[in-house]
C-alpha cells in the first residue's frame, strides 16, 4: 500500500497526516483548533501549541491518520494491553502495539487503527467511511 503522507514540520514537533486513513472523527480539530484548522492552508500548524498538548491530541486520533515526531526524542508508544472497540454502525477502533497485515502482504506496526467492519472500504483493512454510504447498521 503506497502511503500518501503529508508532513508539517515545526520547531519542536513534526506532524504527519495520511489522508486515506482519516475517518473524520474530528478529535484533532476539536482538541486543538489553533493547530488543526480546516479553514487555513496549510490546515496544520505544529508551532501553534506546545508539543505535549499536540502529542496528546494526536494520540486521541482513532484511525492513526495523524502521527507525530518530537525533536526531543519522546515518541508515541502503544500500550502493552490491546483494546478493541466496536463503533455502532462503524469501524473497529484498535489501540496497542499492533501488527496489521495488508492485502498486499505488507505488515504495518501501528499504535492506533480504525478497521473496516462493513466490507465496503476501498482502503481495506482500514475504514474509509464507506459504512455511511452503504447504510451499515450493526451495534
Amino acid at each position: 500500500m503506497g502511503k500518501k503522507l503529508k508532513t508539517y514540520q515545526g520547531e519542536q514537533i513534526s506532524i504527519s497526516f495520511e489522508a486515506q486513513r482519516c475517518i473524520h472523527a474530528a478529535e484533532c480539530v476539536q482538541g486543538l483548533p489553533q493547530v488543526f484548522d480546516l479553514n487555513k492552508h496549510p490546515w496544520v500548524n505544529p508551532d501553534a501549541a506546545n508539543p505535549d498538548a499536540i502529542a496528546e491530541v494526536i494520540e486521541r486520533c482513532p484511525s492513526g491518520a495523524l502521527k507525530y515526531q518530537r525533536q526531543d526524542g519522546q515518541q508515541e508508544v502503544g500500550t502493552d494491553k490491546t483494546s478493541i472497540t466496536a463503533v455502532p454502525g462503524g469501524p473497529l477502533y484498535l489501540r496497542g502495539q499492533l501488527k496489521i497485515a495488508l492485502p498486499d502482504g505488507e505488515a504495518l506496526e501501528e499504535t492506533r487503527a480504525a478497521l473496516c467492519r462493513c466490507g465496503a472500504s476501498k482502503n481495506k483493512p482500514f475504514c474509509d467511511g464507506s459504512h455511511s454510504e452503504v447504510g451499515f447498521d450493526d451495534d
